[in-house]
């Protein structure tokens, strides 16, 4: 294992893995936004995580779109007709997402202090989702305590939609480890967004979760 330097009390290992990816390249996140754009100038899908959720949820659903990037989920979910809300760490990304769909609240803020009802935004959302591997990003330490938070903001019949690939440093049974250990718990685990089962040898996990009724 390569050794970590240091970054006050953090390790570069340690540190939350976009913030990383923007200090060793500034133009990260505008390389990222142009990128979609592209995606969508060819006519790519980029909606299949949204419609999922759109299908497990009724009409006009308070969504929280965690981690939403350039708004890409949120913005398909909000022109379906739900209240969404997207935050995100990277400000560029903010800025994208309220620039090319106008309309939820697109907020900078760091999912591992997740207090919306701080910044005046009730709880108690339907559903709050996590694509786009957001979850292989954050700084390994908070993964929990971020899934902990999801927790709270939804309701307790809602549910928490969090999809992210093997290989990128997060074993799928650590992460049912963690959501077990933030009090949820699976409710369905499929290997796409276009719900394809999940197996032992799958590459990618869709993980629909739901809060723990209290003991």
């Amino acid at each position: 294992m390569a050794a970590s330097r240091a970054e006050g009390n953090v390790t570069i290992d340690e540190a939350n893995g976009w913030l990383r990816r923007i200090a060793e390249n500034p133009g990260h996140s505008r390389w990222y936004i142009q990128r979609f754009r592209d995606l969508a100038a060819r006519g790519e899908d980029l909606a299949g995580e949204a419609r999922l959720v759109d299908a497990v949820v009724s009409r006009g659903s308070r969504i929280l779109d965690a981690g939403c990037g350039t708004g890409r989920v949120g913005g398909f979910l909000a022109a379906a007709g739900h209240d969404v809300v997207g935050v995100d760490l990277d400000p560029e990304l903010i800025a994208a997402a309220r620039e090319e769909h106008p309309g939820p609240r697109w907020l900078v803020g760091d999912l591992a202090g997740l207090d919306l009802p701080a910044a005046g935004i009730p709880a108690g959302f339907d559903a709050v989702v996590c694509a786009g591997n957001v979850m292989t990003f954050v700084a390994p330490a908070t993964r929990r305590e971020i899934l902990r938070r999801f927790g709270a903001h939804v309701r307790p019949e809602g549910r928490v939609a969090v999809g992210f690939g093997a290989g990128r440093g997060y074993e799928f049974d650590a992460f049912l480890a963690d959501a077990a250990a933030a009090g949820l718990t699976p409710d369905l685990l499929l290997r796409s967004w276009d719900l394809r089962p999940f197996t032992p040898g799958s590459d990618f996990l869709v993980a629909l979760l739901t809060p723990q009724p209290p003991r």
